[in-house]
């Protein structure tokens, strides 16, 4: 079996204790070696066949022949949230003050002009983006099924097989996350580019949804766009599929105070309990904002093992309010983090956004460590995604590693005994230098691999599906 060796500088390896194999090992962890945030100095990892398989400490010196990590590696990143196709909102949503509502119609104009060649040159180019910054695997929510008008496709999921296509190509792993969508409010269908997303009711949806392949770097989960979206009547039609399938179910909750209200008068419930009504909540599912909760609603979440993923950057970007990431993990909701709108493609940030943000809303610093949030980046969020292997440097996860510099002009002086806080409070998706995903070496000096020209096919992509006359406007 063909294996490659790996020389980290210093490593995160979680836990501290975990994923410890191979000659010169030692379940004791010396001083000298390894700190109570997981920190090791000299770790020497080795890979064959895309995953790890062992784990040194302690070593003093690159072993000869071993690709050498410069700086601080961590677990590859998982971006739990991605609209890929809102990539081409970047800044020109920021013209004008408006509200997530305007803001959601230069979406619809996004969405009315993509094709299955267009989406996958704009996804291709935005996951090699989010290689960049470090993440070797993405959950895309995925909605834009059919054609203009709601026309199936001769290939009724074209569109998703151009996202899982285009993870390949940019060389991470990808749970898409196939999303029902039938309506545009309670009382409203669908109309304009909102066609494009139904499949008339829930069954229909599981029908073509159950069509889709995974794959080696890919897999196949559920989606529920919201309860405004789809029928209380049918939501357990959705979360039998995910639940039948053991795969991961996904639904933006509470993002705005207005669906709140909407829900009330229409079911007398609250989103969450309308979803804990029809069996949608669970280990397998995650909520994603969970902005406006209720005390109850924290509690349904914690209790039933909900988990929650946060995406701070577009939560603020959108003015939706700042969500009770604190409260809802001490209830018992697992962590995930998401670049949602991209905004910014930066998971460090998004980490570092959860206790910021929450300081703000308290005035209080100290709500989650560093270990925590970088937690919620990496095992978290592959845990959310269906991917409960990956997300850690041990023996048998996949073979991913993210090395952040140490010697930007971010991180430059950082004390040996606070590189993790370095990383999550102080790095940015501009300091990671190399991105190994699944034993592919995809990221190196800053560079991608495989999509030569990151910037270039980003500017290529958008240009595609922006009019000229909607650019102008908005």
């Amino acid at each position: 079996m063909p294996v490659t060796v790996y020389y980290c500088d210093h490593a995160w390896l979680n836990d501290g204790t975990r994923g410890i194999s191979g000659p010169g090992d030692t379940r004791e962890i010396g001083r000298a070696v390894g700190r109570d945030d997981g920190v090791v100095r000299g770790v020497v990892v080795e890979a064959g066949h895309g995953r790890i398989t062992a784990v040194r400490r302690g070593v003093p010196a690159p072993p000869p022949g071993a690709v050498r990590l410069r700086g601080l590696t961590v677990p590859g990143l998982a971006n739990a949230h991605s609209h890929a196709f809102h990539r081409a909102l970047r800044a020109r949503t920021q013209r004008e003050r408006g509200t997530f509502w305007t803001w959601r119609r230069q979406m619809y104009e996004v969405a009315a002009r993509l094709t299955p060649d267009t989406y996958h040159a704009l996804a291709t180019a935005a996951y090699a983006e989010m290689a960049l910054a470090g993440v070797t695997c993405v959950g895309e929510f995925h909605y834009v099924h059919h054609d203009t008008g709601g026309r199936p496709y001769q290939a009724r999921n074209a569109m998703g097989e151009a996202l899982v296509a285009a993870a390949r190509d940019a060389g991470i792993r990808i749970t898409l996350l196939d999303t029902c969508y039938l309506r545009g409010g309670f009382d409203t269908p669908l109309e304009g580019p909102q066609t494009r997303f139904g499949d008339g009711d829930a069954a229909a949806w599981a029908d073509r949804a159950g069509a889709l392949k995974g794959g080696e770097h890919a897999r196949i989960g559920a989606a529920i766009h919201s309860v405004r979206a789809v029928p209380a009547e049918q939501l357990a039609v959705v979360s039998g599929w995910a639940r039948e399938r053991g795969a991961p179910l996904h639904v933006h909750l509470s993002e705005q105070v207005a669906e709140n209200e909407a829900c009330l008068a229409a079911y007398g419930r609250t989103p969450a309990g309308l979803l804990d009504d029809h069996g949608a909540l669970g280990p397998r599912t995650t909520a994603v904002h969970a902005t406006h909760l209720t005390p109850g609603d924290i509690a349904l979440l914690g209790t039933s093992r909900t988990g929650v993923c946060m995406c701070p950057t577009t939560e603020r970007d959108l003015a939706d309010g700042i969500g009770p990431a604190r409260a809802l993990a001490g209830a018992g909701s697992p962590l995930s983090l998401g670049s949602d709108s991209h905004a910014v493609v930066d998971l460090l940030e998004e980490a570092r956004a959860v206790e910021l943000d929450e300081r703000l809303a308290t005035r209080e610093r100290g709500h989650w460590t560093a270990a925590e949030l970088l937690r919620g980046a990496t095992s978290g969020g592959h845990a959310a995604l269906g991917w409960p292997e990956a997300g850690r440097i041990e023996p048998g996860a996949p073979a991913d590693l993210v090395t952040v510099a140490l010697d930007s002009v971010r991180t430059a002086g950082a004390p040996e005994g606070a590189l993790l806080e370095t990383a999550v409070f102080a790095a940015t998706a501009a300091d990671v230098r190399e991105v190994v995903a699944g034993g592919r070496h995809i990221v190196t000096e800053g560079r991608h691999l495989l999509v030569q020209d990151v910037p270039a096919a980003l500017a290529a992509a958008v240009s595609a599906v922006i009019s000229p006359t909607s650019s102008e406007r908005v």
